[in-house]
C-alpha cells in the first residue's frame, strides 16, 4: 500500500515536470509567432535576442529529483542573452536600383581605305593609269558599235593613245583617227608592204623605236604599236614642221599635192570630236598646217 502511494506521488510529480516543460515550449513558440506577426504588420523589427530576453523558468528541486529517479537527463537552461552576445550581427544592406546606365567605352571611328574617285582629289576629270577619260569612253562605245570590235581588245589601244599623245603633244583623237584609217582597229592587220598592227608600222624602218629586245611580233601588241606609231608621227613633225607634212610623211605620201591622207584623217578626227562631246576647234598644230 505504501509502495503504491509512493509510486502515485512520483507519477504526479513527474507529470508536473513534463507539463512544465511542455508549457515552456508552447510559450516560446507563441512568442516567436508574435515576433513574426509584428514584423509582417510593418512594425519595428525585433531581434531574435528580444524574443528570448526573459529568463527561462528553472525546474524545482523536487522536479529534478523526480526526473533523476526516472533516469531522465535534464539540461540546465542556457541564457540566450549571454550566448548571442558573442555573435556579431551584420545589418542588412538595402537594395537600391541603379539610376544611371553604365557608360559604354567610346569606340574609335573606323576610317575605311579610300579608293576609286576619292583618290583623284578635287579634279573630277582626273583619271587613273590605264583608265579612259570621259571623252575617250564615248569614243570607245562608238568604235565597238560601228567597227564590231570588242571592248576588251580596243581599250588598251585607246588608253595608249591618250598616254602617248599627252606625252608628245598631240590630240589623242588624232591618234585614234589614224588607227581607224590605217587598220579599222584591227590589231592583227598586215599590209602588202609588211606594215603591222593598229597603226600599220613597218618594223624594218623603225627598229630604233622598237628597241633591240623586241621580237618580230612586238607590233601586234596594241600598246607597243600605238606607242611606236605616235613616235613616228612625232618624228615627221620634227623633220617637216607641220602636222600636214608629218601625216603625209607617216603615210609615205609626201609627194601627194592633194594631201589626201591628211584630209581623210582630219575628217575622221572632226567626227570623233563630235562623238566625244567636244567643240570642233582646230588646235595650234592644225592651224599651223
Amino acid at each position: 500500500m505504501k509502495h503504491a502511494t509512493r509510486f502515485n506521488a512520483l507519477a504526479r510529480r513527474t507529470g508536473g515536470a513534463a507539463t512544465s516543460l511542455v508549457y515552456g515550449a508552447l510559450f516560446s513558440a507563441g512568442l516567436l509567432g508574435t515576433v513574426h506577426m509584428v514584423a509582417a504588420d510593418g512594425g519595428a523589427p525585433l531581434q531574435f535576442s528580444d524574443a528570448f530576453a526573459l529568463p527561462a523558468a528553472e525546474p524545482t528541486t523536487s522536479e529534478l529529483s523526480m526526473v533523476s529517479g526516472l533516469g531522465l537527463r535534464v539540461t540546465p537552461p542556457v541564457s540566450p542573452a549571454v550566448t548571442l552576445a558573442d555573435v556579431s550581427y551584420t545589418p542588412s544592406v538595402p537594395f537600391r536600383r541603379a539610376t544611371e546606365q553604365p557608360v559604354e567605352p567610346a569606340l574609335k571611328a573606323f576610317s575605311p581605305a579610300v579608293t576609286g574617285l576619292e583618290v583623284l582629289g578635287e579634279d573630277p576629270f582626273a583619271q587613273e593609269e590605264g583608265e579612259l577619260s570621259i571623252e575617250m569612253a564615248r569614243v570607245r562605245d562608238w568604235i565597238t558599235e560601228n567597227y564590231r570590235v570588242s571592248e576588251t581588245a580596243i581599250v588598251p589601244a585607246l588608253a595608249a593613245a591618250e598616254a602617248s599623245a599627252q606625252e608628245l603633244g598631240f590630240d589623242p583623237l588624232l591618234i585614234v583617227a589614224m588607227m581607224a584609217v590605217e587598220s579599222s582597229f584591227n590589231p592583227r592587220a598586215v599590209s602588202n608592204m609588211g606594215a603591222q598592227g593598229l597603226m600599220q608600222v613597218i618594223p624594218r624602218y623603225h627598229q630604233d623605236k622598237l628597241g633591240a629586245n623586241r621580237g618580230k611580233n612586238a607590233l601586234f601588241d596594241p600598246e607597243v604599236n600605238v606607242r611606236v606609231g605616235t613616235l613616228v608621227l612625232h618624228e615627221g613633225l620634227q623633220r617637216y614642221g607641220s602636222l600636214q607634212r608629218a601625216l603625209q610623211y607617216y603615210n609615205g605620201a609626201l609627194k601627194d599635192p592633194q594631201a589626201r591622207y591628211t584630209r581623210k584623217v582630219m575628217s575622221l578626227k572632226k567626227r570623233l570630236m563630235l562623238i566625244a562631246g567636244r567643240d570642233v576647234v582646230r588646235t595650234s598644230l592644225e592651224q599651223a598646217s
